[in-house]
Formats: structure tokens, sequence, C-alpha cells
């Protein structure tokens, strides 16, 4: 049994053993893995990709989801007699919740595994799934130059996660005070994006727009960067803001495509964590 709550916490071959997993669902195997076996979900009601793809991905593997609120877990009961009875009944649970304390507290105590499915520090399955997107139309995905746009959030955080456990090198391109420590920091994108292969971004809210006004997206930035460099932003992403239009609609997006695989990767995850 194992818990996937942060990405720093696993090695450059599990990784690897979770991409191995998924690539063997694409022919078939693991079919029925949970059969008879229920997935305790909290999920909050603004989740749509990292739900659907966990719940139609228990589902393909014959299991069955059962659904709550993230605010369940904000109960006055304490977290480790909530583990007491889930682990009476629950085979894996999953949980995306603000506070990653509550989710790894909640790993602490259950006899089953725990899967952070996003907190407010991390989004580590998500991170898994463009990697293994990735090693899907690169020769060598970790030899590529990575730039991430955005704030020191979530996802930044994870992909610095990410660069520490397969070795790959990242940059920040961010406004003045969103800084990320241990990473190459820029502020200005159209130096930022030079020698870079892969661009990801994540949103902003209205007020840290104006900060990041000389971090912007466009497909004129774009072709500033690598020949063949991509741009991959994490939904939901908005039009006109953290990316322009056109660059959305120019060659380098892939994010549609790439989010196919997170279904794979959520059930691979699952497999790995209770193998």
């Amino acid at each position: 049994m194992k818990n996937l709550t942060r990405l720093i916490d696993l090695q450059s071959h599990d990784v690897y053993d979770i991409f191995n997993i998924a690539d063997k669902l694409n022919i078939g195997k693991y079919r029925n893995f949970l059969n008879e076996k229920t997935a305790v979900l909290f999920f909050p009601p603004s989740s749509i990709s990292t739900r659907i793809t966990f719940e139609k991905g228990i589902y393909l593997l014959g299991g069955q989801p059962v659904l709550f609120p993230s605010d369940a877990l904000d109960k006055k009961e304490d977290l480790k007699d909530v583990c007491g009875y889930l682990n009476n009944w629950a085979d894996i649970i999953i949980i995306r919740h603000k506070n990653i304390q509550l989710i790894e507290e909640f790993a602490k105590y259950s006899e089953v595994p725990v899967i952070n499915a996003m907190s407010d520090i991390n989004h580590p399955c998500e991170i898994l799934s463009d990697m293994y997107s990735l090693s899907k139309i690169r020769d060598n995905f970790i030899s590529d130059n990575y730039l991430f746009c955005g704030k020191n959030g979530n996802i930044g955080l994870t992909w610095k996660e990410a660069s520490n456990v397969m070795g790959f090198a990242l940059s920040q391109c961010c406004g003045i005070g969103y800084e990320m420590d241990g990473v190459n920091v820029y502020h200005n994108i159209n130096t930022a994006v030079r020698g870079k292969d892969i661009i990801c971004t994540d949103s902003l809210s209205g007020e840290e727009l104006n900060d990041f006004k000389d971090c912007q997206i466009t497909k004129e930035i774009m072709d500033m960067a690598n020949q063949n460099a991509i741009l991959n932003p994490c939904p939901p992403f908005y039009r006109g803001e953290e990316v322009s239009d056109d660059a959305i609609q120019s060659k380098y997006f892939v994010g549609y495509e790439f989010k196919k695989n997170l279904l794979r990767i959520q059930q691979a995850i699952m497999i790995w964590c209770m193998m």
C-alpha cells in the first residue's frame, strides 16, 4: 500500500512505474482491477476534469465510487475517528481539499491508500498526467527546458517538485512578489521564453493580472521559444488573461490532447497505490 500526497515523496522510478501502468491500461491490462472494491472521494462541487476522470476511471476498472463534498471533512469529528470508520469499508480514498495538512493527517490514520487530488499548495496527479503526455511526444522530456508562467501556487510548486524528482530544468516568469524559491526567476516574458521548450501557465485572480502584465503568453511570444516548443496551460485557463486567444488557437497549444491522458494516469495512480 502506498499514498500519493506530494510528488517530492516519489523517486523517478516511481514516476516511470506509474507511466508503465498507464501504458498497459492502454492495451487492456488491469481490467476489473477494482472489482468489488469501493473508492471514497471527497471533492468540492467546482471540480470538473479531476473529478470526472477519477470517477470514470474507477467505473472502468470495475469499482464503486462513493462521493462526498470536501467540506464533509471539516466537521468537528476527529479525522482519526473518520478514518476508523472508513477503514472498514473503503479500499482507496481520494481527497481534493485546500488543506494539505488535512490530507496528510488522513493518510496517517488510513489503512488504505490516500491520493491527493489537489490542495492549495500542490496538484500531483495533474502534473504526473502532463509529464506522461510529454513522454509520448518528446524524445526525452526531462532534457527539455521548462518555463512556468504564474504565481507561487499549487501548480507552480508541483512543477518545481517534478523538476526536483525528474531532474529537468525549470524557470519561472512572474510578477514581482510571486517568486518561488529555488528556481531561476524572470519578470519579463520576452526574456524568459527564449531557449525554452515547454511553456506552462496557471490562471490568475483579477487583482493579480496587472502584476503579470509583462508575463502573458501570446503567439508572438511562443514564436520566440525553441523550435517545436509547446504551450501547456493548466485548466481552467482564461483567454485574454494569462494566455492570449491567438496562442490557444496556434500550433503550440496541446491542452485538449494532453488532458486525454488524465483518465489513464488517475487509473494508473490508483493501481500503483494499491499494488
